[in-house]
């Protein structure tokens, strides 16, 4: 994928169960390049599955996305780089084999290893085990990700949690860089940030309702 990224992403009357029980349906958005969306609502709500659900890790109970200005027949999954909870770090491995693992893993011709290290700042911990990282470090290692392997859609869900206030505001530039390159973030989070969001989902609410 080249930059800018030029992909639009719509999701179409989109559903989400889970154990039996539907978290949201008949859920629309489009979002064209460069623009972000925020997703709000009570824990429970499904913010955490819709975006797993966008990354491909959970089905559809109803409804389809569709993406334009990619391949045909590209499956949204591959367009998109997922931040969960988990942090993704094989603790065996330094901090550049992480990194160089998930850009081989993610098969990408235009991996930047140097710059994702130096995306939040651990070049000093390159050489360093990961098993040995703090909780932040570990957190930055897994947004260096973003870095590593590019992709036109950002899925972020709760990332600032572990990171000091510096590191929050990597981040934010971080998600601000990618709007300006054209690129989508869709992101859950219960920390303010500064990016500006071109739209926000709230879930939860007929429920509260």
């Amino acid at each position: 994928m080249q930059l800018p990224f030029k992909v639009s992403l719509a999701a179409h009357d989109i559903a989400c169960e889970r154990g039996g029980r539907t978290l949201f349906q008949g859920l629309s958005f489009t979002l064209a390049p460069g623009e972000a969306l925020l997703v709000s609502g009570p824990n429970g709500a499904g913010k955490t599955s819709l975006l797993r659900q966008l990354a491909g890790l959970l089905p559809l109970a109803a409804g389809h996305l569709s993406v334009t200005g990619a391949e045909p027949d590209t499956p949204v999954a591959e367009l998109c780089h997922a931040i969960g909870h988990l942090n993704a770090a094989k603790t065996a491995l330094t901090v550049r084999e992480n990194l160089a693992f998930w850009a081989e893993f993610l098969e990408s011709g235009d991996s930047d290893l140097a710059g994702a290290l130096a995306a939040f700042g651990l070049e000093p911990l390159a050489d360093f085990p990961a098993g040995l990282l703090s909780a932040g470090q570990k957190r930055k290692l897994a947004l260096s990700r973003l870095y590593a392997a590019p992709r036109p859609i950002w899925l972020l869900d709760e990332p600032s949690v572990s990171l000091d206030t510096h590191a929050v505001t990597r981040l934010d530039a971080a998600i601000r860089d990618h709007l300006k390159a054209g690129g989508i973030a869709i992101v859950s989070t219960h920390v303010p940030l500064k990016t500006k969001f071109d739209h926000e989902l709230a879930l939860g609410l007929e429920r509260a309702a």
